[in-house]
């Protein structure tokens, strides 16, 4: 299997509402945009997949050398040797992978964020950055499309927190800001017993309308010399808005399930926002 094969394997595997947006993109920017996405997803899944925290440590070390050493001209890994003759053309430089894997690494030593702050830092990491390199692949000509492309990363993280409270509480972790969990009366073991109450609901009401809320804060920073080419991103941010919208409709119930939108649904989401320029 070549390298581009697998990270296209590895894209597709994955059924983010990412890689719907990726198929509307020109072949040279979907090949890279789907290698650095595989990439994410490699070091996401030695945090979600490896049970043995030490094992993960060393997975992730050993990750943290491949981009090094990948960088210096001699990748080993498929994904690094897709995405390395990528790099110069978009301009995406090794501290963005080191920060996605530093990132990956506070999930293996931290369960909980004492406040929003705190998980704004997180989220930087595992999002933000995603964002920042996303829109220098997508087409990026304004510095102003970088703060954009951070409060969308935000935004996106926010939505997957959201989204899947009862599969964190599964691994033990919960993301909601522990003052947030005090503001409303919400027990973490509640939440890892997954058990449902009017005080959860309000509180995921508060999460949602935030996560919302920073959708439109990021779409007015979006320059309108760079709109055309960050489509991509705003089909993501058309598709979940609607998941949160899903979410909300049906009062929350993310403990016991995973709320998803239908792959036709995401495909006719990203399309129209393809054919008319505009977030729903």
């Amino acid at each position: 299997m070549t390298p581009e094969n697998y990270v296209q394997q590895k894209a597709a595997a994955s059924g983010s509402s990412f890689y719907y947006a990726f198929l509307f993109l020109p072949t040279e920017k979907r090949a890279a945009i789907t290698a650095f996405y595989a990439f994410c997803r490699e070091i996401d899944d030695v945090v979600d997949e490896v049970t043995d925290p030490g094992v993960a440590h060393t997975k992730l070390g050993w990750w943290q050398g491949e981009v090094v050493k990948s960088f210096a001209g001699n990748p080993t890994h498929p994904v690094m040797k897709a995405l390395m003759p990528m790099t110069a053309a978009y301009g995406i430089e090794a501290r963005h992978l080191q920060a996605v894997i530093e990132g990956c690494q506070m999930d293996l030593s931290q369960n909980r964020y004492l406040d929003f702050a705190a998980l704004q830092r997180y989220c930087h990491l595992v999002a933000g950055i995603v964002g920042e390199v996303a829109a220098r692949i997508f087409g990026q000509t304004e510095p102003a499309t970088t703060a954009y492309a951070h409060k969308l990363g935000l935004a996106f993280q926010l939505t997957n927190i959201i989204r899947d409270v009862g599969e964190d509480a599964m691994r033990g972790r919960i993301y909601l800001p522990v003052n947030e969990l005090q503001q409303f009366d919400v027990k973490a073991h509640e939440v890892l017993k997954r058990q449902y109450s009017d005080r959860f609901s309000a509180l995921m009401k508060f999460q949602t309308e935030r996560a919302l809320a920073l959708y439109d804060e990021a779409l007015a920073l979006l320059p309108d010399a760079d709109r055309r080419a960050q489509k991509p991103g705003l089909m993501m941010a058309s598709i979940y808005r609607t998941l949160l919208r899903e979410i909300a409709a049906d009062n929350y119930q993310v403990l016991h399930q995973r709320v998803s939108l239908t792959p036709l649904r995401k495909f006719w989401l990203a399309w129209k926002t393809q054919a008319f320029g505009r977030v729903v």
